[in-house]
């Protein structure tokens, strides 16, 4: 039997105050080979209940991903807690690849200790086992984190599920005009946490490496300014403003840097605004309109979108200085540039030439190849997932309601997140999260 891995979960605390979640997802894909598993029910060992049913959120976790079949639980024929209590031959019967059991003990008052096991089913031996003391409070970022345990065991690329969105919601006021909202939640649309409200626009969320920023920009002046809000806190900052536009803000790989864009009341150019030094520099100087800009995978060049080819295109440009590359050659109509963590895929809205409608494609760098990953009439604002496996991205619902999606790099698995009230809008998918020993 393998030894007991034994690590902790910490969590941040955030000043501002948790809610229930909004964000329903439904799955409309799997990959055509998802590997069956089975996640048992945890046993519970305490007073009282439990804040949720873990196996159910590693289970949920998992399918969401579309590499795996979870097993109905009605199908178990047994539903063990032990290592001892497997029985191989009965969970290949039930067709399961792998297995996953576990059991949760009250350690002290305010702690739980829980136990988990993954199995191989087809080789029939054990492949982890882990014990992992938390608090009641992070029991749904603990299921997060075995299930990407899980994933990655079985899969060999880490898990993206212990991860966060940020996204804005909009909804009508009785009394007229709109009321704007940015918000984060878990990966599975839970947890889910106002940062700010506002009564005018909050566009373009983005977050820091380290995942303790988000910059964004709001109208709240009746002008676009970008703002850092601290996540934890709350504490935000207003970066200069200038004439004009300021928008779009991206932050460097380091997280020492903000590409943006900035007009000075005249046409918009990108520039680069150090955190530390508070100073701009100008990188592009071009009549047509250049802006989204996303940096590179070594912070050494912006891919950003442009139109100075007379249509709008996307280009890459380094910070050093010297001339733009075109980098789409599909279609009439490539923007919003969104990079994988790895560097090898570019996300961005699409427009084939005659269509009026814009769907999301990707460019495999690597390969150099092009695919139109969706079929919407309105689809914008992707964000890859931090392990690349998957893109978010806002689309138009019934009578034109916003709503949230998610595709898989590959096309083959769909997702819907949607709300139970108002339009959402403008998703950014956070980097891995940092577990602390605390």
């Amino acid at each position: 039997m393998l030894k007991l891995i034994v690590f902790i979960i910490g969590v941040n605390l955030s000043l501002v105050p948790w809610v229930q979640a909004e964000l329903n997802i439904s799955i409309t894909g799997y990959v055509e080979d998802a590997v069956p598993i089975a996640v048992v029910p945890f046993g519970w060992k305490g007073k009282g209940r439990l804040p949720g049913d873990m196996a159910k959120i590693i289970a949920n976790d998992l399918a969401r991903s579309g590499q795996f079949k979870s097993m109905s639980r009605n199908k178990m024929a047994s539903r063990p807690q032990q290592p001892k209590e497997v029985r191989f031959p009965e969970w290949r019967r039930l067709g399961s690849d792998y297995l996953v059991i576990g059991h949760i003990e009250s350690s002290t008052v305010d702690r739980y200790r829980i136990r988990f096991y993954l199995f191989d089913v087809v080789r029939g031996h054990q492949v982890a086992a882990y014990t992992i003391p938390i608090r009641p409070r992070v029991f749904r970022k603990a299921a997060h984190r075995i299930a990407d345990i899980v994933y990655e065991k079985i899969t060999g690329e880490k898990g993206a599920f212990d991860t966060r969105i940020a996204y804005v919601t909009v909804e009508k006021k009785r009394a007229g005009g709109n009321l704007y909202r940015l918000k984060i939640a878990d990966s599975d649309g839970h947890n889910a946490k106002t940062m700010i409200t506002r009564s005018h626009s909050i566009m373009s969320p983005a977050w820091s490496p380290d995942g303790s920023k988000i910059a964004y920009v709001s109208f709240e002046t009746k002008r676009p300014n970008i703002y850092i809000q601290e996540v934890a806190t709350g504490r935000r900052q207003r970066l200069k403003a200038f004439k004009g536009i300021n928008s779009a803000p991206a932050w460097s790989p380091d997280g020492h840097k903000l590409a943006l864009v900035l007009s000075h009341g005249r046409n918009p150019d990108i520039h680069i605004y150090d955190v530390r030094s508070k100073k701009f520099k100008r990188i592009t100087r071009h009549y047509a309109i250049d802006t989204e800009p996303m940096w590179s995978k070594d912070g050494r060049s912006i891919i950003f979108t442009s139109d100075r080819g007379g249509s709008v295109q996307l280009y890459e440009v380094p910070i050093a200085g010297g001339r733009a590359k075109r980098l789409t050659f599909e279609g009439n109509y490539n923007a919003r540039p969104r990079l994988s963590a790895d560097g090898r895929y570019l996300a961005m809205v699409h427009r084939e030439r005659g269509d009026p409608d814009f769907q999301i494609g990707v460019l495999d760098r690597q390969d150099d190849t092009f695919t139109v990953l969706t079929n919407g009439k309105l689809d914008e604002s992707p964000s890859f997932s931090p392990n690349g496996r998957m893109i978010i991205y806002a689309a138009s619902g019934p009578r034109s309601r916003g709503l949230l999606a998610a595709v898989s790099v590959d096309g083959q698995v769909h997702q819907r997140l949607a709300l139970q009230k108002g339009s959402v809008r403008e998703p950014a998918w956070s980097p891995f999260s940092r577990h602390s020993g605390k």
